[in-house]
């Protein structure tokens, strides 16, 4: 029997109850209560042979999706977490439009442009940035498109404006400074334009970028665990504490408190 996607289904898995109304208030919960539940896992798609072609991905199977992550109980990359997302929302009855980015990386550069997918939610005359895949340290809950500095559990985040329409998304946890995630336009997207991005990468040089690490994370009440290959970020209240686990037990440990569901002492 084909597993046909549920909003009710992927609403218990995340644990909202009460009626999910087209509201702020909603789409506060449903975001923050997905990143509780449902851990980001390149497990599957860590193969730096397959480099940029994991953006060819982009249009899911989203019954295919559902089985495997909310039914199945894995976790997911960018493309399959706000793909479900934006398929919910949208049965939920809000506007949502697919928006793309390009992420820092390693080397203090940004990425290629639309290596991130996620979403722009338009609601009672303002747009929110629901975003549930983002591979690093990032909002709990949706931000609002404005300049203005917003706090979410001690971190405070803004939206610069950059060269060509560019807005590029920064944090900066308690006593640190002002560090970019991600810069994308407000602009909407539609899915075949990543089907047409992979030959135009061939020349960007994939070293710059994370693929082929493995990347795990998953967000607690006040905070995330994220670890990219051995560094692991915790950030509680707004602290952002930084390890490299050099040990391969204590590395498998954090691994297995991150994707196991329900815990958040790593």
């Amino acid at each position: 029997m084909t597993t046909v996607f549920s909003a009710d289904t992927y609403l218990k898995r995340i644990g909202f109850t009460g009626t999910p109304e087209p509201t702020v208030e909603t789409l506060r919960q449903i975001q923050k209560k997905h990143l509780l539940a449902i851990p980001f896992d390149n497990s599957l798609n860590a193969d730096a042979e397959r480099g940029f072609e994991v953006l060819a991905d982009a249009d899911i199977d989203s019954d295919a999706v559902f089985a495997e992550i909310v039914e199945g109980g894995r976790g997911g990359v960018c493309y399959e977490l706000n793909g479900l997302m934006r398929r919910l929302l949208r049965d939920l009855g809000f506007d949502v439009r697919i928006l793309g980015a390009a992420v820092i990386q390693v080397n203090g550069s940004f990425g290629p442009d639309l290596e991130h997918i996620f979403a722009g939610v338009h609601l009672d005359g303002e747009v929110w940035l629901v975003d549930v895949g983002l591979a690093g340290p990032s909002f709990l809950e949706p931000l609002r498109v404005t300049e203005e500095v917003q706090t979410q559990y001690g971190v405070d985040y803004r939206m610069v404006p950059a060269d060509d329409g560019y807005r590029v998304v920064q944090r900066r946890p308690r006593g640190g400074g002002w560090s970019p995630l991600y810069k994308f336009l407000l602009q909407d997207r539609d899915l075949t334009e990543w089907k047409d991005l992979v030959p135009k990468l061939a020349d960007f040089p994939v070293e710059l970028v994370l693929v082929g690490t493995r990347i795990h994370s998953r967000a607690f009440d006040n905070g995330q665990m994220v670890l990219i290959g051995k560094r692991y970020v915790r950030v509680e209240d707004g602290h952002e504490e930084v390890r490299v686990l050099a040990d391969p037990k204590r590395y498998r440990e954090v691994v297995g408190t991150i994707l196991a569901p329900g815990t958040a002492d790593a």
